[in-house]
């Protein structure tokens, strides 16, 4: 390398540039500030092994009550409700009663995708 050549970093522009038409584009689509707010809080809750766990077992079982989630996972009854309880208040799953039982599911088609996703995009980076 020449000693007038300049390093620049991978994540920085060799030659400083701006595309006006995709920058309005992104701003454009970009998400407000309270919608980015509940997409970083919805990653945050489910960025957690033990609610991930959770999640997993309702994608797979479709509905388990605390007894079941709590043996599946190999964690405490308390430790289930305590992250069903967020999990529940966050909209990501929902319960039905069946007398003294609550069976608990995830709340819709979005949250099943999204797991299924995030499992195909580690077993996918696990195979490179």
């Amino acid at each position: 390398m020449r000693s007038d050549e300049k390093v620049v970093a991978l994540e920085a522009c060799a030659d400083r540039c701006v595309h006006p038409d995709k920058v309005e584009m992104v701003r454009r689509a970009a998400l407000s500030t309270e919608a980015l707010t509940r997409s970083a809080s919805l990653f945050k809750l489910l960025g957690d092994p033990t609610r991930a766990r959770l999640l997993y077992a309702l994608l797979e079982a479709g509905e388990l009550c605390v007894c079941d989630l709590a043996a599946a996972t190999d964690q405490q009854e308390t430790t289930v409700s305590q992250s069903l309880r967020m999990l529940r208040a966050s909209g990501v799953v929902t319960g039905r009663r069946q007398g003294r039982l609550v069976y608990y599911r995830l709340a819709d088609a979005h949250v099943r995708m999204l797991l299924d996703l995030t499992r195909e995009h580690v077993h996918h980076e696990q195979a490179r």
